[in-house]
């Protein structure tokens, strides 16, 4: 018998007959994980502390008639339930991971005709991250966005707005957002922060649009307002050319276990200075992907870490020369490649999580930015999910509910 037809059942027995039902409560406790629009309550996955039926007895005491029980397992009824709301109400909140990446490599191949330059690198996407939480406003002419630190502009000038603009213009929604942005990854840290903050937005504008947009629109817009914007859309981890919007998605040939440190000094690099110091006939020559497949079979090692933007960041700002050479010296081997990543300032040490002694000791690095990191990817028709680590995981949220009827 189905358990519609069992409550059927039951409901007539219990008026026909004026009897009184006793339900008998039921306690579950789910382990509660931003559920996913248009999922299950209950996972498959999920462990309860007790079974989850409810146990229906109805009984006559005037009468002494025979009692009735019923096991009826309400799982199903709660997912179509759930569904049902989700369909009617719509996605009005997301929170998302916005991780940053690094260049393992960074190849510099060409001058362009529009001034750009051509590249050729391995990006990868890393586990550090900012979080965004989106909330559609009632506004239907302009986004508010809000963060926790000072400096960051807040107006148009930020890739978030753009990409909000960018969306609503290519798909003509209506949508306007609440967005707040809580920030780890440093500015001018030549790990693209902003660029995955943009891909993150357009994500998430196209969740709330029911996927108006294939993964493949999102990158080809996505390149009208930055040049690192189009890689978040691959998998974590691709060759990219051209500016670096031509994304060519790899599978991951560094193994996901290998831990890194970045060191980020307080002073940036500004990008357009670095690229103006750049001299093509000084860089190297090494193939690049000579250097990928390198990569693939015999992992990160100094040699291959090649950033032919080393030279013009270290004519900008003399010290982060310095702090690459004392990390190379200080680390006595504990690293299997130090390098900067993109156009700087942040100096990456693969091999361990651990910065050098002296970065604690001198004064003149009292104020950098250290942070530990390893590489990660996304499953495909999913977004980046923060990893969970023993210093992160009482960050996670928990659902815990006791049902109880009478």
């Amino acid at each position: 018998m189905s358990s519609c037809n069992i409550l059927g059942f039951y409901q007539l027995y219990t008026s026909c007959n004026n009897v009184k039902p006793h339900i008998k409560k039921s306690c579950f406790s789910q382990s509660w994980s931003n559920r996913p629009h248009g999922s299950s309550y209950f996972h498959k996955n999920s462990q309860f502390v007790r079974s989850n039926f409810v146990i229906v007895k109805a009984s006559d005491s005037a009468t002494s008639r025979k009692q009735v029980e019923i096991t009826y397992n309400p799982e199903e009824k709660f997912n179509k339930l759930a569904d049902e709301v989700d369909r009617e109400a719509g996605l009005s909140r997301l929170t998302l991971f916005s991780p940053c990446k690094i260049n393992v490599f960074l190849r510099i191949t060409g001058k362009r005709d529009d001034g750009y330059h051509d590249l050729a690198s391995l990006f990868h996407v890393i586990s550090l991250g900012d979080k965004i939480k989106f909330s559609l406003s009632p506004s239907k002419s302009k986004d508010r966005l809000s963060t926790n630190v000072a400096g960051v502009p807040l107006d148009e000038r930020n890739l978030i707005i753009k990409a909000l603009n960018l969306y609503r213009k290519k798909t003509e929604t209506d949508k306007y957002f609440w967005i707040h942005l809580d920030k780890k990854v440093p500015t001018g840290a030549g790990l693209g922060g902003g660029s995955s903050n943009a891909a993150t937005t357009l994500w998430a504008a196209n969740q709330f649009s029911g996927c108006l947009a294939t993964e493949k629109e999102l990158q080809e817009w996505s390149g009208e307002i930055g040049s690192d914007i189009p890689f978040f859309f691959s998998h974590g981890a691709a060759y990219c050319t051209g500016r670096g919007e031509v994304v060519q998605d790899i599978p991951s040939p560094i193994p996901f276990d290998i831990p890194m440190v970045l060191i980020k000094p307080q002073q940036e690099c500004s990008t357009a200075e670095v690229y103006k110091r750049f001299q093509l006939d000084l860089s190297s020559k090494v193939d690049p992907l000579s250097l990928l497949e390198k990569i693939s079979t015999s992992g990160i090692s100094q040699d291959v870490c090649v950033n032919d933007l080393e030279p013009p960041a270290f004519e900008v700002l003399p010290s982060l020369k310095r702090l690459k050479q004392r990390v190379i010296a200080a680390g006595r081997g504990q690293y299997d490649a130090v390098f900067m990543s993109g156009s700087g300032s942040t100096i990456v040490g693969v091999g361990s999580p651990d910065p050098p002694q002296f970065v604690y000791d001198d004064e003149e690095y009292k104020d950098v930015f250290l942070s530990e990191a390893s590489f990660i990817t996304r499953p495909a028709n999913q977004w980046y999910v923060e990893p969970v680590s023993a210093g992160s995981y009482g960050d996670q949220p928990e659902f815990s509910a006791s049902f109880e009827m009478s």
